[in-house]
């Protein structure tokens, strides 16, 4: 009888745990979201906190209830700057974009998450799309970051800059 009663309490555990770490995402509480998360930081421990944040976001949420980008100008364009460049642009202290940060952008692209590069950065400090940043193209070239934070928080994106 004892064992019997284990048996079952182990089964209720696993089940309500199994079930717990599914309600989100079943029930889509949280509804679609657009959001726009803020990287204009050079700190690598940061900057990939700031994807980890944004993976979460994804998991609470599901991917195909969101519509997320990530725009970088300034020092945040390091999250994507290959560590080779560095010699190509003195205006950088460091270039982030190693095989650990990669493998984290692409996983996030996967999911639809989009990264927007400011033009104004790339072309103050002399960066070369192709030569210069990981996984970038002209399609993620926006004018102005900051012209671009404004202009997706007036379509209704919510402002994050973890």
């Amino acid at each position: 009888m004892k064992i019997l009663f284990n048996t079952l309490k182990a089964f209720l555990f696993v089940s309500l745990a199994f079930a717990g770490g599914n309600v989100q995402a079943n029930d889509n509480a949280y509804g679609k979201q657009k959001v726009v998360y803020h990287i204009n930081y050079d700190n690598a421990k940061k900057q990939s906190s700031t994807l980890r944040n944004i993976q979460n976001h994804i998991n609470a949420v599901g991917a195909d209830n969101l519509d997320l980008r990530v725009v970088m100008h300034g020092n945040g364009l390091s999250l994507i700057l290959k560590p080779e460049a560095l010699t190509n642009v003195p205006k950088f202290k460091h270039a982030n974009a190693d095989q650990t940060m990669s493998q984290k952008i692409d996983k996030l692209k996967m999911q639809g998450v989009k990264f927007n590069v400011c033009a104004n950065t790339l072309k103050g400090r002399n960066v070369n799309v192709d030569r210069d940043l990981y996984d970038a193209t002209k399609e993620d070239i926006v004018a102005s970051g900051v012209a671009e934070l404004a202009h997706l928080q007036q379509q209704g994106f919510v402002y994050l800059r973890p």
